[in-house]
């Protein structure tokens, strides 16, 4: 496996109360609908002391991208990126979060995490829990990853074939070619927590340019675009395979059973956010989010849990 030359410098370290240090987060929210749970969720992670770039996407019809600009307008330390029209499967996902991390980084430097989102993610604990969480564990990446070749082999043709994106679609034309020498595939999901030192890396080695080339032309590289670039680095050794997020999935049966068991989960792992809450989530897992919005997280030894998941993959 290539390695390159960039080494990352993790600092991690334990949050003592009386510290008066806490990270700050640039948060990089890309929306196109729903505005009044963009809205419910903004107001809840919004603080004066960090930073919110948001991305309007180009299909969003006038009056939404009219709505949110002028709710935006109020809040000084907010920015909207340029934007870009998002195709579904394609690298303009990954494209608009590289030019957030650049963007962010033109801003301030004067921040520690970079955070993506949707807008229909929504925080489980305060900011300033969250922040606290962070700071804790200063210095590590959070996101999710798998050997593609061998946990997700049926998926192998996403990058073993060409694909073009079209202005709003991915071309059926495609054709066989070799994957990148010296480089093993990851693959897992497509949301992360990053240091700011992995955005510069990210936004300013040319070695990554080589990736971004291949996975140009590659299907859904918004699931493994971030994992083959940092685990074939030095900066596998910082990332935490978790992506830090719960997601509730859609059941049409057992529907009580399945609550009950996802709150039971949130109850025993230390997510930091929500995916996919809107006007039809399930009433009592809202009013669990709201009655545990400010308890602390739970205790988890994230070192012990990635040595038990790595036993648990080589056996």
């Amino acid at each position: 496996m290539q390695q390159f030359t960039v080494t990352p410098q993790p600092k991690f370290q334990s949050l003592q109360t009386n510290t008066p240090f806490q990270i700050r987060i640039a948060y990089f929210i890309m929306i196109h609908h729903k505005p009044d749970i963009f809205k419910s969720m903004f107001d809840k992670i919004y603080t004066r002391d960090q930073f919110y770039l948001i991305h309007i996407d180009r299909s969003a019809t006038d009056d939404f991208t009219e709505e949110i600009q002028q709710y935006l307008i109020h809040f000084p330390n907010v920015y909207i990126l340029e934007s870009i029209n998002i195709v579904t499967g394609g690298f303009s996902v990954i494209q608009a979060e590289l030019n957030a991390m650049e963007y962010l980084l033109n801003v301030s430097k004067e921040w520690d995490y970079f955070i993506n989102l949707s807008g229909e993610d929504f925080p489980l604990k305060s900011q300033n829990i969250i922040r606290q969480f962070l700071t804790a564990n200063i210095g590590r990446n959070y996101l999710f990853y798998y050997d593609q070749k061998l946990y997700r082999p049926d998926t192998l043709q996403r990058i073993q074939n060409h694909f073009t994106e079209l202005n709003h679609k991915i071309s059926s034309l495609i054709y066989k070619r070799k994957f990148m020498d010296g480089v093993t595939p990851y693959i897992g999901g497509k949301w992360f927590i990053f240091t700011k030192d992995t955005c510069i890396f990210l936004t300013n080695n040319k070695r990554v340019m080589d990736f971004e080339d291949y996975y140009l032309h590659t299907l859904l590289p918004a699931e493994s675009f971030f994992q083959t670039v940092l685990m074939n680095t030095a900066f596998k050794d910082i990332i935490v395979n978790d992506d830090k997020r719960a997601s509730i999935k859609n059941f049409f049966f057992n529907k009580n059973r399945y609550y009950t068991n996802f709150i039971e989960s949130l109850k025993s792992n230390n997510q930091l956010f929500i995916r996919k809450i809107n006007k039809e989530t399930n009433q009592i897992i809202l009013q669990y989010i709201n009655d545990t919005y400010l308890l602390p997280l739970t205790k988890v030894d994230e070192i012990e849990r990635e040595l038990k998941r790595n036993d648990k993959e080589n056996n």
